[in-house]
Formats: C-alpha cells, sequence, structure tokens
C-alpha cells in the first residue's frame, strides 16, 4: 500500500497499541481471531495527531473538498476533533488553505433543549465527509450518512481508518453513499501484518 508519511506512522501506532490478536465477539455479533480499537490511538495525544493530518491527506489525494467531517458518537468522535483541528494547523502553516469543521450525529435525538440529532457544525446544503474508525457491517457510517442527509448536507466523501473488509460492510455503505466516494486508510491486513512485524522485531 502507497501512504503517506502520516498514515504510515499512524499505521505503525495502530499496530502497536490498538491491534490485539485472540478470541473476541464483534458488535456485530461475529467473533474475530483480532480486534483493533482505534479510540486507543485516535484518543492518544500524537495518534490524533496523525488521524487528523492523514485523513486530510487521503481527502486531498482523491480531490475531496468538504465544509466539514461527521460521524456517529462515539467512535467518530475523537476523529472529528483530529480532522478540524488538524486543518486550523494546516491553515496557519499554509496560509489559504480551508477550515475543515466537525460535527457529530447523536444515535437518537436528544429529548431536551433543540432537540437536534446533529451538534456542532449544520449547514443546509454543505459537503461534508462521513468518517469512522473501523468499518465491518458499515451500521454506524451508514446510519451518520443518512442522518446528515436528513439534515440537508451532501455527502461528499466517506472514509474510515480501518475497512475490515467483511460483513459486506463496504457493498452496504457504498450504496448508502450513492455515488461518494468510500475511502479509507488502512485495511485489517495492513494493521494485523504491521502488528505481526513488530512482534517479530521485538524478538530479534
Amino acid at each position: 500500500m502507497t501512504a503517506t508519511s502520516y498514515a504510515s506512522q499512524l499505521l505503525s501506532l495502530l499496530a502497536r497499541i490498538s491491534f490485539r490478536l485472540g478470541q473476541f465477539k464483534l458488535s456485530s455479533g461475529g467473533t474475530s481471531d483480532y480486534y483493533i480499537d482505534c479510540r486507543t490511538t485516535t484518543l492518544h495525544a500524537e495518534g490524533g495527531r496523525l488521524t487528523g493530518h492523514a485523513i486530510l491527506e487521503l481527502l486531498e489525494k482523491n480531490g475531496v473538498s468538504a465544509e466539514a467531517v461527521g460521524g456517529l458518537t462515539m467512535g467518530a468522535d475523537p476523529i472529528v476533533s483530529n480532522v478540524a483541528t488538524a486543518s486550523a494547523w494546516r491553515a496557519i502553516e499554509q496560509p489559504g488553505s480551508p477550515l475543515t469543521h466537525g460535527f457529530l450525529v447523536r444515535k437518537a435525538e436528544k429529548a431536551h433543549g433543540t432537540g437536534r440529532r446533529i451538534e456542532g457544525f449544520l449547514c443546509e446544503g454543505a459537503r461534508v465527509v462521513i468518517v469512522d474508525d473501523v468499518c465491518t457491517t458499515g451500521a454506524s457510517t451508514i446510519n451518520a450518512i443518512e442522518a446528515a442527509r436528513e439534515a440537508g448536507m451532501t455527502v461528499a466523501a466517506v472514509v474510515c481508518i480501518v475497512e475490515r473488509e467483511e460483513a459486506n460492510g463496504r457493498p452496504a455503505v457504498e450504496s448508502a453513499a450513492q455515488g461518494a466516494p468510500f475511502l479509507r486508510l488502512f485495511t485489517a491486513k495492513d494493521v494485523r501484518a504491521e502488528h505481526v512485524a513488530q512482534l517479530d522485531a521485538a524478538k530479534q
């Protein structure tokens, strides 16, 4: 796989602190001989920085422009914040670079206050990118896509940090995205291979 410097550093960190081998039950109901907890990395100080910049570079590489990124709480929460912050740092270092704001999608409308399901950026007609940490079935990603559309926003792309490449996740997300590209930083195989390489290096 071809990776930017940010992405390659992020992969190394993911493999070291977010990947585990063993027997695990997944939220999808299935079982797996490995587990990836991306939040360990996206909530890590350096991991968060790398996440934000790696996603911005992925969008830029694929020609995707958007006013905001958002996703379903809580897996997307640190990703959204990190991408928004990375865009602000980029705008300081490269004057004229656009800011990418953030929004979070509640799993259900709140029963008090404004009753909004979307918190943060909300602008009808705006181009947005839906982000998620791990895509297995794609259910949480699809939930966020639908919420953004219901709010009148246009989904320009969908991004996940790690795609497990199973459980019909990609076809389901691509169907919901209605032509918007579904991009990933890594496959689970990428992270697993890096994790095994790190274990082998530690034995030498």
